[in-house]
Formats: C-alpha cells, sequence, structure tokens
C-alpha cells in the first residue's frame, strides 16, 4: 500500500467514527434492544442485500485506493457511509472496525455440484450426490481450526493505517447465522430438487438417516467452535435482521454457544405441510438449536400456518414473515411471544418508476398488523436484486417506511 491509499482509508475511517459514534446511531441501538427484548416499541426498518453495482450516485462509490486489501476496506466504509447518507432507515453501525478471525474447515465431504447450463440465469442445478445409505459415508464430521497467527497479522496490518481514528477490533462469530443449521438448503445442494419430495414420501427412513446426520455434524461443529473459543458476544445483526439485546450476557472471556443468536430455516419446505415440515426439520430442528441463547427461524419459506410447531423450537425469539406470508394471520397467531421480521416484497423496487401508494398498502398493512396484536416487529427489506438502475426508487422506498413507522 502507499501513503495515498493511507489518506483514503484514514479520511474514510474518521467519518465512519461519526457516524457510529452520533446520538442517532445510540438511539437506534435501544430501539433495536427494545424490539429484539419484545417490549414493543415502533417497528424498526432495515435495508440489506442491495444491489450496489446499481447504487452509483454521485460516484461515492468508486474505489479510488490501487492496493486490494486497501480496496477491500476501503468498500466496505464507503458502502456504510453511503447507505447512513442515502437510505438509513434504523440501521446501527459497530462503533469499531472488524476483523474477523481467520477459521479454517476441513469441510463435510461434499460440496455442491452444478450442472452445466445453456443461459446466462442465476439457477442451478444440482447433481444427486446421495442416492443412497452407502452414499452417506460420504459425510462426516469437520475439523475446525483457527490461524491466530495470520489474524493477528491482519489486525496489527489494518490498526497500522487507523487504529488511532477508529477502534480495531477481532471478532468471532456473532451469531449462529454463519453456521445456520440450514439442513434441507445443504440437501438441496448436495441432491438437487429432482427427487426430494418423492423421497420425503416413498423414503423416509433415508430421508430421517440424512436429516440426522447432517444435525450431528453440525452439532459437532458448534462444540469446536465453543472449545475453540470463536463465538463473539457483539451482535449486531443475525443474517438481515437485528440481533442487538439485553437478554443475552456473555462472558466476554469466552464467549459461548449459549450467549448468541442461533440461526435456522428450511425453504424447502415452503411447500410441505406442517405435519412434515416437523417431522423432518423441526424435530431436529429442536435438538440443534438447544445449545443457543435465543434462536431466529425462517427465511423465504411462509410460516404464518406453522407458528405452532414452530414455538417447539428453545430460546426461540424471532421469525421471519416473507411477502408470501399472510401477516395478519402471523400477528395473530405470534402476539408478543416472539419478534415478526416482516419481509416487505423486494420486487417493488424493480420498476423504472417506484409505486408509492402499493409500497404504503403493503407496509401499513404490516405495522396495522403488529400494532392490533401487540407485536415486536424489525421490517427488512432485503434480496433486492434489482432497483432497475434507479438508486432513488430505494431512497424513495426507505422515506416512505420509515414515515409510516414514525406514525406507529
Amino acid at each position: 500500500m502507499n501513503n495515498k491509499d493511507i489518506a483514503i482509508l484514514r479520511n474514510l475511517a474518521s467519518k465512519y467514527f461519526e457516524i457510529a459514534n452520533s446520538d442517532k446511531n445510540r438511539e437506534n441501538i435501544l430501539l433495536h434492544k427494545k424490539v429484539n427484548d419484545l417490549e414493543q416499541p415502533r417497528p424498526i426498518v432495515l435495508i440489506d442485500e442491495i444491489p450496489w453495482h446499481e447504487m452509483k450516485f454521485d460516484d461515492e462509490l468508486a474505489l479510488k485506493c490501487e492496493d486490494d486489501f486497501c480496496r477491500n476496506i476501503e468498500y466496505f466504509l464507503k458502502r456504510t457511509i453511503y447507505q447512513w447518507k442515502h437510505m438509513p432507515a434504523d440501521m446501527v453501525v459497530k462503533p469499531y472496525f472488524e476483523v474477523h478471525k481467520v477459521i479454517y474447515s476441513t469441510g463435510i465431504g461434499l460440496n455442491r455440484i452444478e450442472k452445466e447450463h445453456q443461459n446466462d440465469a442465476k439457477s442451478f442445478t444440482f447433481v444427486d450426490q446421495l442416492k443412497s445409505e452407502d452414499d452417506l459415508e460420504k459425510l462426516h464430521y469437520e475439523k475446525i481450526t483457527y490461524d491466530e497467527e495470520k489474524t493477528r497479522e491482519i489486525y496489527n496490518k489494518v490498526a497500522n493505517i487507523f487504529g488511532d481514528i477508529l477502534p480495531v477490533k477481532i471478532t468471532g462469530e456473532a451469531t449462529g447465522y454463519g453456521l445456520g443449521c440450514k439442513t434441507w438448503d445443504d440437501i438441496v445442494n448436495f441432491r438437487g430438487l429432482d427427487n426430494l419430495f418423492y423421497d420425503l414420501i416413498e423414503r423416509p427412513d433415508f430421508m430421517h438417516k440424512l436429516a440426522g446426520k447432517l444435525t450431528d455434524i453440525f452439532l459437532d461443529k458448534i462444540r469446536q467452535y465453543d472449545e475453540l473459543g470463536l463465538f463473539d458476544g457483539d451482535a449486531y445483526y443475525i443474517h438481515s435482521a437485528s440481533a442487538l439485546t439485553n437478554d443475552l450476557h456473555p462472558n466476554q472471556e469466552h464467549v459461548r454457544a449459549k450467549d448468541v443468536w442461533g440461526r435456522g430455516l428450511a425453504q424447502f419446505f415452503a411447500s410441505v405441510s406442517p405435519e412434515m415440515h416437523y417431522e423432518f426439520d423441526i424435530r431436529y430442528m429442536i435438538k440443534a438449536m438447544e445449545p443457543f441463547g435465543l434462536v431466529y427461524y425462517g427465511c423465504c419459506e411462509p410460516l404464518d400456518k406453522k407458528i405452532h410447531i414452530l414455538e417447539k423450537i428453545p430460546n426461540l425469539r424471532k421469525i421471519s414473515i416473507t411477502p408470501w406470508a399472510d401477516i395478519d394471520l402471523a400477528a395473530e397467531m405470534i402476539k408478543n411471544r416472539y419478534v415478526i421480521s416482516a419481509k416487505p416484497n423486494p420486487s417493488a423496487l424493480s420498476s423504472p418508476i417506484l409505486d408509492k401508494d402499493a409500497v404504503k398498502k403493503e407496509l401499513t398493512r404490516i405495522v396495522n398488523a403488529c400494532k392490533r396484536n401487540g407485536c415486536s416487529c424489525d421490517i427488512v427489506l432485503k434480496d433486492i436484486t434489482t432497483v432497475c438502475n434507479r438508486p432513488q426508487n430505494l431512497f424513495e422506498w426507505e422515506k416512505i417506511a420509515m414515515d409510516i413507522v414514525k406514525n406507529y
């Protein structure tokens, strides 16, 4: 790196530090905690998974650093500053720069194999690598190792650039999302979708053995993270949703799984009955989530008609309610027992002109359902594939959302 790169990063670190230590950021942190502690304040609004390649606005995201290491840091800092300026909603910014612990894994024996495609669509078809019980022998426990020397090397490099301006901190796995129990998403990756639904009916014993083995592999991974001290007790987000809470009390000397959020999901089960969802996923999720202090369940699968099976998961605190779920039904079932992580439909932003009336209608329905039933809620706009190359769509969506929740 050269002096020019260092000057660029120091300037950005100063701007980031100012945001992180602003009164607004402190207020947002308190609001997030109230939501996750089920105190039922107004809903918070978050925006994530942004199509950054379409967000060019006044050249604010253009990278100026020459060194690749510096460019990666520059990209993170510029995106954070950009979002805070143009579409902050209720985002929170950590008061330090993270250097993630360098962690290696041997893997569990399989990686997904994609079939060749003849088009440019962002879709995949996977090769079935687990056709028989003999194939289950391909799966094995993974070995986790922590490279403390490499981690310290990166930390020193960053701290020497701007540690006197913005604190630099070595961090571990702050939530269980990075280790999320995605048993059925993994099975889809290893097998493809062609036979899975049939196998639930025609080969249930085989599918139970497969789910059970992957659950045991997951739990062994959690054990290793516990023993190696790789968890971090300073979670701000779990995936795209808020994770700040007063209900976890980690011992910072050695944070354990019981001190962090766990995450479970089973998007493959969007199309199955509650009974089948419970039999093949929730009964394993009960075991997989037991080590964690709090649990967030769900992703894109509609769960409005499955709250009664989800409540069997230990330490459940937050449930994802997608655009394909009935928010009114979900809020009526959840009430003040769990946090609703409501997901508005991101397709609203994919038109050249944002349909503001449609956005207001959708968000008002979410807010009214939560208010009527006394629900704590974070509203998370994510999976934003495109804004039709018009960043203003996102800026306008944020303004509408904030106007609605502030009148809660």
